[in-house]
């Protein structure tokens, strides 16, 4: 059989396979676009021919509307660190509703849950609850420029903070500037203005962020970083880089900025605890909600008493219909104190068996390809060159066909659910067997493509 019938043949099987058992999914695709563009309201979650859909979770289980069964190595983009329905967040939550959701007042639970994570997060003296991730690292960068009376944010070249306009710049790694990237606008509707509060550096690079404060400190009110870049790739920060960071931010007068919105999963105190990197302001989000819309942003208490009115008729203003609401807080406080240490470093060791298997898996069969990644979170690369900054893992999908899209969808077909982009996490019900399970469903899937690999990236095929 001639290469270009194979990848035709390794395809079409794979999606027919994926047609066949989701017809229900497809029904509803087709029902749901038109009233949705795309049939969805996430750009994240669809993919082609179209999404699954899922009617239920418990644990670390999944089932979708034509009854089939999925490990759920997603959980909402890392979200819902304890799997679906949490039996004591379930009850917590239930108890409250019947007591009222939001009250537009001030609320004791926003208290109990802001208390928690003041304790255990080193950088935060003081807080404020968002809705979202977008909305904290969107008012974390406005109260640097406001307490340093300056504009420009430096953000990392290909780093992710969510969607408003100000990080919706250079969200893709430049491929052709190494060391010094030009900031460039991403996205159809955001003006080209936000390009004059933007500039960009590469991750994992302290010469080159060194060589854009020296020029432009004066004007530059912040350095905003995922310690561990999520949509970037899981790039893990260089040794030392986290800290260089710190010492950069005090030797030029800017203030430090981290989005730990994904990253809080990997320590009780984040990753600036694991690191000992304590910026000037944090933003957290996803797994604090326990399974409900939430975000927060804090810092040092001189730069969050901005937030005071009763301090200053200055005062910066934040507010939001449901900030703080009593459902987010009750449910995000039971999920955080059920996630000790113990349970982090629980799943955190599970996460490295799931990625140090699936790299004996790319050795046996000879693909050069890695998983990388830190604890509980890790993603695949299609390259055997080490990956070190976000344009390496930006570079590793290139010249690679459909193959991203296609294992996501033969893992799917093999009863595993993951990101389209080749990312993992690990939840608190998963367990050992379920590594197991996954393993052996990566490596069936990976031999499935191995002929398309060879027809279209032999490259990445060793012997």
């Amino acid at each position: 059989m001639a290469l270009g019938e194979m990848v035709m043949t390794v395809e079409a099987d794979i999606l027919e396979r994926y047609q066949r058992r989701t017809p229900g999914s497809r029904a509803r695709h087709e029902e749901a676009r038109r009233y949705l563009p795309a049939g969805d309201t996430r750009s994240a979650t669809w993919f082609a021919p179209y999404p699954t859909y899922m009617v239920a979770g418990e644990g670390a289980w999944l089932e979708d509307c034509d009854g089939n069964r999925y490990l759920d190595l997603l959980n909402n983009f890392t979200s819902l660190v304890h799997g679906h329905a949490q039996p004591d967040i379930v009850e917590y939550a239930a108890d409250q509703l019947t007591r009222g959701t939001v009250f537009g007042t001030a609320a004791e639970p926003q208290v109990a849950l802001a208390r928690l994570l003041i304790e255990r997060i080193p950088s935060i003296d003081l807080l404020r609850f968002t809705n979202s991730g977008t909305e904290a690292t969107m008012m974390m960068m406005r109260a640097a420029r406001a307490f340093t009376g300056r504009d420009i944010i430096v953000k990392m070249d290909g780093g992710y903070h969510g969607s408003h306009d100000f990080v919706e710049v250079s969200v893709s790694a430049d491929l052709d500037c190494a060391s010094a990237p030009a900031a460039k606008v991403e996205g159809r509707g955001v003006p080209d203005a936000v390009l004059n509060a933007v500039m960009v550096a590469p991750f994992n690079d302290l010469g080159a962020l060194e060589a854009l404060l020296r020029q432009h400190h004066e004007r530059i009110a912040g350095v905003i970083v995922e310690p561990m870049p999520n949509a970037g790739g899981m790039v893990p920060p260089a040794p030392g880089y986290l800290r260089g960071l710190r010492a950069l931010a005090d030797e030029y007068g800017v203030l430090l900025l981290f989005d730990e919105i994904v990253t809080l999963r990997l320590g009780s105190g984040g990753f600036q605890a694991i690191e000992g990197a304590i910026p000037d302001l944090t933003a957290v989000a996803k797994i604090i909600g326990g399974g409900f819309p939430v975000g927060a942003f804090g810092g040092r208490e001189d730069i969050m008493a901005m937030f005071d009115p009763a301090a200053s008729p200055d005062f910066v203003f934040h507010s939001g219909t449901f900030n703080g609401n009593n459902m987010t807080m009750t449910a995000g406080l039971e999920a955080m104190q059920r996630l000790d240490q113990a349970a982090i470093e629980r799943i955190n060791r599970l996460g490295e068996s799931l990625g140090a298997g699936i790299n004996r898996i790319f050795r046996s069969l000879g693909i050069g390809a890695q998983c990388l990644g830190y604890g509980s979170l890790q993603q695949i690369h299609w390259t055997g060159e080490p990956v070190r900054t976000l344009a390496d893992a930006r570079r590793a999908g290139d010249n690679t066909g459909q193959l991203r899209r296609l294992l996501h969808l033969e893992l799917l077909n093999r009863g595993v659910y993951t990101s389209n982009r080749g990312m993992f996490s690990i939840t608190t019900p998963v367990n050992e067997a379920d590594i197991t399970l996954a393993l052996r469903a990566v490596e069936n899937a990976l031999n499935t493509l191995l002929p398309y690999m060879r027809a279209t990236a032999p490259r990445l095929l060793r012997g």
